[in-house]
C-alpha cells in the first residue's frame, strides 16, 4: 500500500501541458519580435539607401533624398519610424563626393513600439554631378 498523494498521477498532464505550452508560447513570440526588429531594421536600410540614391541623381538635392527616404517610411513602416531623417554630403580620401542620408529609428520591442532613438542606419551613394 502506497502513502496517500504519491502514487496518484491524477491531472499531472494539464499541468505539464499548461507549464511546457506557455514556455513555448514565449519562445514563439521571442523569435517572432526578433524577426521583426530585423525586419524593421532592413527596412529602414533600404529605404536610406533608396533616398541617398535619389538625393545623389544629377539635378537632385539632399533635401529631395531625405524626403524620399520619409516617404518610403511612411508607406512601409509608419510615421512615427521617419521623425529622425537627415542628410549630410562626406568626402571621401580620393575626393569623391557621398550623400549619407541617416535615419534614427526607435527600436521595436513589443511589437512596433519600443523606446525611441535606438536604432541608426545610413544609406549612402555617390553623388553624381561632380
Amino acid at each position: 500500500m502506497t502513502a496517500p498523494g504519491l502514487g496518484d498521477d491524477t491531472g499531472s498532464a494539464v499541468v505539464d501541458f499548461v507549464l511546457t505550452s506557455t514556455l513555448l508560447l514565449f519562445v514563439f513570440l521571442a523569435v517572432f519580435q526578433l524577426g521583426l526588429a530585423l525586419h524593421v531594421r532592413n527596412t529602414l536600410v533600404s529605404c536610406a539607401a533608396e533616398g541617398a540614391r535619389h538625393g545623389a541623381r544629377e539635378g537632385s538635392s539632399s533635401e529631395q533624398g531625405a524626403q524620399r527616404a520619409r516617404d518610403l517610411i511612411n508607406t512601409s513602416l509608419s510615421e512615427r519610424y521617419s521623425d529622425g531623417v537627415s542628410t549630410s554630403v562626406e568626402t571621401t580620401d580620393s575626393g569623391v563626393e557621398v550623400l549619407v542620408v541617416d535615419v534614427t529609428a526607435p527600436v521595436p520591442v513589443v511589437g512596433l513600439f519600443g523606446p525611441g532613438e535606438g536604432l541608426e542606419v545610413r544609406g549612402r551613394a555617390f553623388v553624381e554631378d561632380q
